[in-house]
């Protein structure tokens, strides 16, 4: 009978995904890679907010992410967009993109260490510049 742990599950997932590191995160946004807040509101609200990311909480993520859902956001264009999923400390994100990866979303990925290593980096606005934020920005002043 296999007795696998949470942790150690999650451990498995992680070192089968190419993880991005708070320091790479400049580069990554520059070519287009979206991050994906999936941290629950009440926890948003305690740890704070990372501008420039899409929110998208855990429980609708992939009819969010996949271009193939009725439910999908206009950013989801194809299965080669690069989403980088953001929780709190770097191990539910391991587990969305997993699920991520089954539906084809190949170049899903995750922050190692999450939110947490962003603020711990001062790098919580790296995504404030990117251009589908200007896009979104652009789009809600002409409203």
């Amino acid at each position: 009978m296999n007795h696998s742990t949470i942790a150690r599950r999650s451990a498995n997932t992680q070192t089968h995904l190419n993880r991005v590191y708070a320091g790479e995160l400049p580069d990554a946004v520059a070519r287009g890679a979206i991050l994906v807040d999936i941290r629950p509101q009440a926890q948003r609200g305690r740890e704070g907010t990372l501008p420039g990311a899409l929110v998208i909480e855990r429980n609708a993520l992939e009819w969010r992410l996949d271009p193939s859902s009725s439910a999908r956001l206009a950013l989801a264009t194809d299965h080669d967009v690069e989403w980088i999923i953001v929780c709190s400390e770097g191990y539910v994100s391991s587990s969305a993109v997993a699920a991520l990866q089954r539906l084809g979303l190949r170049r899903a990925t995750d922050l190692v260490g999450g939110y947490r290593a962003l603020k711990a980096t001062r790098m919580q606005h790296v995504a404030v510049g990117a251009a589908h934020f200007a896009r979104e920005v652009a789009a809600l002043a002409s409203l």
